[in-house]
Protein backbone atom coordinates (compact mmCIF):
# COMPACT_ATOMS: atom_id res chain seq x y z
CA UNK A 1 0.00 0.00 0.00
CA UNK A 2 2.81 2.42 0.92
CA UNK A 3 4.57 1.70 -2.35
CA UNK A 4 1.44 2.58 -4.32
CA UNK A 5 1.10 5.85 -2.42
CA UNK A 6 4.77 6.67 -3.12
CA UNK A 7 4.37 5.93 -6.86
CA UNK A 8 1.44 8.32 -6.98
CA UNK A 9 2.66 11.02 -4.58
CA UNK A 10 6.25 11.47 -5.84
CA UNK A 11 5.34 12.38 -9.46
CA UNK A 12 2.57 14.69 -8.24
CA UNK A 13 5.02 16.45 -5.91
CA UNK A 14 7.62 16.71 -8.70
CA UNK A 15 5.12 18.17 -11.18
CA UNK A 16 3.93 20.70 -8.62
CA UNK A 17 7.51 21.73 -7.83
CA UNK A 18 8.38 22.03 -11.53
CA UNK A 19 5.37 24.30 -12.06
CA UNK A 20 6.23 26.46 -9.04
CA UNK A 21 9.96 26.79 -9.74
CA UNK A 22 9.41 27.20 -13.49
CA UNK A 23 6.89 29.97 -12.80
CA UNK A 24 9.36 31.75 -10.52
CA UNK A 25 12.58 31.56 -12.52
CA UNK A 26 11.54 30.40 -16.00
CA UNK A 27 11.80 27.23 -18.05
CA UNK A 28 15.47 27.24 -19.07
CA UNK A 29 16.88 28.07 -15.63
CA UNK A 30 14.69 25.28 -14.19
CA UNK A 31 16.04 22.79 -16.73
CA UNK A 32 19.57 24.05 -16.02
CA UNK A 33 19.15 23.46 -12.29
CA UNK A 34 17.91 19.92 -12.92
CA UNK A 35 20.87 19.12 -15.19
CA UNK A 36 23.34 20.76 -12.78
CA UNK A 37 22.03 18.80 -9.79
CA UNK A 38 22.30 15.57 -11.79
CA UNK A 39 25.94 16.31 -12.65
CA UNK A 40 26.82 17.44 -9.11
CA UNK A 41 24.99 14.43 -7.68
CA UNK A 42 26.93 12.05 -9.93
CA UNK A 43 30.23 13.51 -8.76
CA UNK A 44 29.18 13.31 -5.09
CA UNK A 45 27.87 9.74 -5.45
CA UNK A 46 31.22 8.66 -6.90
CA UNK A 47 33.11 10.20 -3.99
CA UNK A 48 30.78 8.78 -1.33
CA UNK A 49 30.72 5.43 -3.13
CA UNK A 50 34.51 5.19 -2.97
CA UNK A 51 34.39 5.91 0.75
CA UNK A 52 31.65 3.31 1.26
CA UNK A 53 33.62 0.65 -0.64
CA UNK A 54 36.75 1.51 1.37
CA UNK A 55 34.82 1.15 4.63
CA UNK A 56 33.36 -2.16 3.47
CA UNK A 57 36.81 -3.50 2.52
CA UNK A 58 38.18 -2.34 5.87
CA UNK A 59 35.41 -4.13 7.76
CA UNK A 60 36.09 -7.34 5.80
CA UNK A 61 39.85 -7.15 6.37
CA UNK A 62 39.38 -6.52 10.11
CA UNK A 63 36.64 -9.20 10.30
CA UNK A 64 34.15 -6.66 11.64
CA UNK A 65 30.39 -6.74 11.14
CA UNK A 66 29.86 -5.49 7.55
CA UNK A 67 26.17 -4.56 7.90
CA UNK A 68 26.69 -0.83 8.45
CA UNK A 69 29.14 -0.34 5.54
CA UNK A 70 26.83 -2.41 3.31
CA UNK A 71 23.85 -0.29 4.34
CA UNK A 72 25.80 2.91 3.68
CA UNK A 73 26.77 1.60 0.24
CA UNK A 74 23.15 0.73 -0.53
CA UNK A 75 21.99 4.17 0.57
CA UNK A 76 24.64 5.84 -1.62
CA UNK A 77 23.38 3.74 -4.53
CA UNK A 78 19.78 4.77 -3.82
CA UNK A 79 20.85 8.42 -3.58
CA UNK A 80 22.47 8.09 -7.01
CA UNK A 81 19.21 6.81 -8.48
CA UNK A 82 17.30 9.65 -6.82
CA UNK A 83 19.76 12.28 -8.05
CA UNK A 84 19.62 11.02 -11.63
CA UNK A 85 15.82 11.12 -11.56
CA UNK A 86 14.75 14.57 -12.77
CA UNK A 87 13.03 16.58 -10.10
CA UNK A 88 13.56 18.74 -7.06
CA UNK A 89 11.97 16.45 -4.45
CA UNK A 90 14.01 13.39 -5.49
CA UNK A 91 17.15 15.56 -5.64
CA UNK A 92 16.54 16.75 -2.08
CA UNK A 93 16.13 13.14 -0.89
CA UNK A 94 19.21 12.06 -2.86
CA UNK A 95 21.40 14.83 -1.47
CA UNK A 96 20.13 14.06 2.05
CA UNK A 97 21.21 10.42 1.67
CA UNK A 98 24.71 11.57 0.73
CA UNK A 99 25.21 13.09 4.18
CA UNK A 100 26.94 10.43 6.34
CA UNK A 101 25.21 11.57 9.54
CA UNK A 102 21.77 11.18 7.95
CA UNK A 103 22.73 7.73 6.61
CA UNK A 104 23.93 6.68 10.07
CA UNK A 105 20.75 7.92 11.72
CA UNK A 106 18.62 6.11 9.14
CA UNK A 107 20.70 2.92 9.59
CA UNK A 108 20.28 2.99 13.37
CA UNK A 109 16.55 3.64 12.95
CA UNK A 110 16.24 0.59 10.69
CA UNK A 111 18.50 -1.57 12.88
CA UNK A 112 16.13 -1.12 15.82
CA UNK A 113 13.25 -2.42 13.72
CA UNK A 114 14.94 -5.34 11.92
CA UNK A 115 15.78 -8.56 13.72
CA UNK A 116 18.30 -10.99 12.22
CA UNK A 117 17.32 -14.62 12.77
CA UNK A 118 20.49 -16.12 11.33
CA UNK A 119 22.93 -15.84 8.46
CA UNK A 120 25.60 -18.09 7.01
CA UNK A 121 28.87 -17.02 5.46
CA UNK A 122 31.84 -18.79 3.94
CA UNK A 123 32.40 -21.39 1.28
CA UNK A 124 31.02 -24.91 1.49
CA UNK A 125 32.89 -26.88 4.14
CA UNK A 126 34.01 -23.74 6.01
CA UNK A 127 30.58 -22.26 6.67
CA UNK A 128 30.02 -20.21 9.77
CA UNK A 129 26.54 -19.57 11.00
CA UNK A 130 25.50 -16.64 13.14
CA UNK A 131 22.51 -16.80 15.42
CA UNK A 132 21.86 -14.08 17.97
CA UNK A 133 22.30 -15.12 21.61
CA UNK A 134 19.12 -16.24 23.30
CA UNK A 135 18.29 -15.67 26.94
CA UNK A 136 19.99 -18.92 27.97
CA UNK A 137 23.76 -19.43 27.95
CA UNK A 138 23.92 -22.13 25.27
CA UNK A 139 26.40 -21.49 22.48
CA UNK A 140 25.96 -23.66 19.41
CA UNK A 141 28.93 -24.61 17.27
CA UNK A 142 30.62 -27.28 15.20
CA UNK A 143 33.86 -29.03 15.96
CA UNK A 144 36.10 -31.63 14.34
CA UNK A 145 38.19 -34.11 16.29
CA UNK A 146 41.84 -34.24 15.38
CA UNK A 147 43.48 -37.65 15.62
CA UNK A 148 46.28 -37.16 18.20
CA UNK A 149 48.22 -40.19 16.96
CA UNK A 150 49.06 -38.54 13.64
CA UNK A 151 52.44 -36.86 13.61
CA UNK A 152 53.53 -34.36 10.97
CA UNK A 153 55.92 -35.72 8.36
CA UNK A 154 57.90 -32.48 8.20
CA UNK A 155 59.62 -30.23 10.67
CA UNK A 156 57.81 -27.05 11.77
CA UNK A 157 58.77 -23.92 9.87
CA UNK A 158 60.54 -21.01 11.47
CA UNK A 159 57.27 -19.08 11.37
CA UNK A 160 55.57 -21.35 13.88
CA UNK A 161 58.36 -21.51 16.48
CA UNK A 162 57.82 -19.38 19.56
Amino acid sequence: MWLLIAFIAVPVIEIALFIQVGGLIGTWPTIGIVVLTAMLGTWMVRAQGRLAIGNLQRSFSQLDDPTEPLAHGAMVLISGVLLLTPGFFTDALGFALLVPAIRSAFFHYLRKRVRVQSFTMGAAGTRQEYRPMQDDDVIEGEFYEVDPSKRPTHRPSGWTKH
